[in-house]
């Protein structure tokens, strides 16, 4: 009788290869870490400094201007007395229960990834909307960064910069950036191409049209874009405190390996509580930024 047994098998690559490419790979890397990573350190320094500075200020400054100002901030943006009125309730229950200072700092980072990922994100979109071939060319890298494994690329940034807040700020951004990019480049792509040629018509030139048409109108989008990003920085929290992110997540890590319930708990309620937060005010800036944009198109 025939043997097809070697039908059932895929072929591999001989295993003495593979560790040999491995072995190369690992240590190329090495170099390079060795070679270039003091002066990718030295390049995000001031980042580093504005982060701890800015952790600084919100951890050692009364909770009750650090309130005001977020109440404020809240107030400006949504024009809701009741959901300032609930960030007050919220952030007065996080401080009795003894989470305020980690709530601070989780705060202090998010903001910083937020805008980051805007800083970086609207320009790589509008640069996507200009150009199909931009468009080709970012699609599968975003397709990459939302569907990989945070742990996987937490490796390289690691083994480069070590353990601290950069890559901490490095993961969250490469996770979360990706929803702003898109709605960014979606949000131009569908306005109005009868608008278009109207500004063009009026003389417009290309930034004119850019700045004064195409953003304001994609605004609503975009919105949702920096809110989708917000909340997917809030879910790598726990994740970025595994390389030395202090904040909510490490009280979550630490209730997990020693299985504290109530501490992970507490500190979960924390997270999405600024999870709501941040969620119902850029979505109620956006409505408000829709209605004026509508108002001033139809007048």
């Amino acid at each position: 009788m025939a043997d097809f047994s070697w039908l059932g098998s895929f072929p591999k690559m001989d295993r003495s290869d593979l560790l040999e490419i491995r072995k190369y790979l690992d240590g190329a890397y090495r170099d390079f870490s060795r070679e270039y990573g003091d002066s990718i350190e030295a390049f995000f320094d001031p980042l580093l400094d504005f982060l701890i500075w800015f952790e600084k200020l919100l951890v050692h400054s009364p909770w009750w201007a650090v309130l005001i100002a977020i109440t404020g901030l809240v107030y400006l943006a949504s024009r809701s007395w009741k959901m300032s009125l609930s960030v007050v309730v919220a952030f007065l229950l996080i401080g009795y229960l003894g989470m305020w200072q980690d709530t601070m700092r989780t705060l202090s980072i998010i903001t910083v990834c937020t805008l980051l990922a805007i800083v970086l994100g609207v320009p790589i979109g509008i640069m996507m909307a200009r150009s199909n071939r931009a468009q080709s060319v970012v699609t599968p890298v975003l397709d990459i960064m939302q569907t990989m494994p945070a742990f996987v690329y937490l490796i390289p940034v690691v083994m480069l910069l070590g353990i601290g807040k950069i890559p901490g700020v490095i993961a969250v951004v490469i996770y979360a950036i990706p929803p702003v990019i898109r709605l960014t480049n979606l949000g131009i792509r569908l306005v109005d191409k009868e608008v278009l040629e109207a500004a063009t018509a009026y003389g417009a030139t290309p930034m004119q049209r850019l700045l004064g048409v195409q953003l304001p109108l994609a605004g609503p989008t975009i919105m949702a874009g920096i809110n989708q990003t917000i909340m997917m920085a809030l879910a790598m929290v726990v994740i970025a405190s595994m390389i030395g992110v202090k904040g909510l997540g490490q009280p979550v890590l630490k209730s997990i390996t020693n299985q504290y319930f109530t501490l992970g708990l507490f500190n979960g309620f924390a997270i999405v509580v600024l999870a709501i937060i941040f969620d119902r005010v850029s979505q109620a800036y956006a409505k408000r930024s829709q209605r004026f944009i509508q108002g001033g198109h139809n007048g």
